[in-house]
């Protein structure tokens, strides 16, 4: 039996135009999962959104953009080609992003086309929410619909928990602090997403919770010398909290002078680490009266992250 290995991430837009953007969010912000409000309401709100966002997000992504495209997409392609060097004919490894291109769907296409019987889908979030990982199974779902033929596949609901996965991540934060010095303070900074879903049953919160005391845990470090909290929030609803934002404006006025800041639930840089932390963020932090906010980098294409993905799609 031929195996198939499908990686995937949230999607990006194709350039960093306001054109570009307006077709990528239109998709993003149509999926129930994301937002759930009234198809109705909602419908009449999402005009007013893609007639003033795009050209505002427009200006963040040129500002992460390189010459060969959008960090996102560069470095999930890099993370799928390490995997298919590391399962070498084992293997056929795919990627596919569920807003904008390449497509969930162009993806499994890509693998049926390879001959593949067994499919294992590896949505790149360490922790599992129905925003991100259930959204994926839809699209899985929904390609399964047209298929007369379907593979077996395999679905991995979150590897937060597992022991490779977590030392790669203590590892990049021991060559951070190896290579520039120790800052006051870790901050672990997870994608926020609406209070009220967490209420509803989404395990999303419990998941950081336990990855960041993981983290921490491993690194020894004292409850003082560390936080959690929560980014990227929209709307007028409240989100999980602490907000990042809110947390580095406090420390900065309380006279901390030097931060580090993780991102524990992104497996690759994109605009919600490298614009709104390394950036945004940053400059926060610095006019509320802090030195500087240091930015750890996402696992990205790092042997050991490699190393813990292959070890994930094989124990699945």
């Amino acid at each position: 039996m031929k195996h198939g290995v499908l990686i995937t991430n949230l999607g990006t837009p194709d350039a960093p135009t306001a054109k570009a953007i307006r077709v990528y969010l239109k998709e993003f912000l149509s999926d129930i999962r994301v937002v759930d409000a009234p198809r109705w309401l909602w419908f009449f709100v999402l005009k007013v959104i893609l007639a003033i966002r795009p050209s505002r997000v427009a200006e963040g992504y040129r500002a992460v953009w390189t010459e060969a495209g959008s960090p996102l997409l560069t470095i999930s392609r890099s993370q799928q080609q390490a995997l298919q060097k590391a399962f070498g004919d084992n293997a056929a490894v795919s990627l596919g992003m569920r807003y904008g291109n390449p497509s969930i769907g162009s993806a499994l296409d890509e693998l049926m086309a390879a001959g593949v019987e067994q499919i294992t889908v590896l949505p790149l979030y360490p922790q599992y929410s129905a925003t991100t990982t259930a959204s994926t199974f839809d699209a899985v779902a929904d390609w399964s619909k047209q298929q007369r033929a379907l593979p077996t596949i395999k679905f991995i609901r979150d590897y937060y928990q597992n022991d490779a996965w977590s030392v790669a991540l203590a590892n990049s934060v021991l060559e951070h602090w190896q290579n520039q010095g120790r800052g006051d303070k870790l901050l672990m900074s997870f994608h926020g997403i609406p209070q009220r879903y967490c209420e509803l049953g989404d395990p999303y919160y419990q998941q950081c919770l336990a990855t960041a005391e993981q983290l921490a845990s491993t690194l020894n470090l004292k409850d003082e010398e560390w936080a959690i909290s929560f980014q990227s929030r929209v709307g007028r609803e409240p989100w999980l909290q602490p907000y990042t934002d809110e947390t580095l404006k406090q420390w900065g006025s309380e006279g901390l002078a030097t931060v580090d800041v993780i991102c524990p639930g992104f497996s690759a840089d994109c605009l919600e680490t490298l614009e709104e932390i390394q950036q945004e963020n940053a400059e926060y932090f610095t006019e509320a009266g802090g030195k500087s906010l240091r930015y750890i980098t996402a696992l990205n294409t790092r042997d050991d992250h490699i190393q813990a993905l292959k070890n994930i799609i094989e124990t699945a």
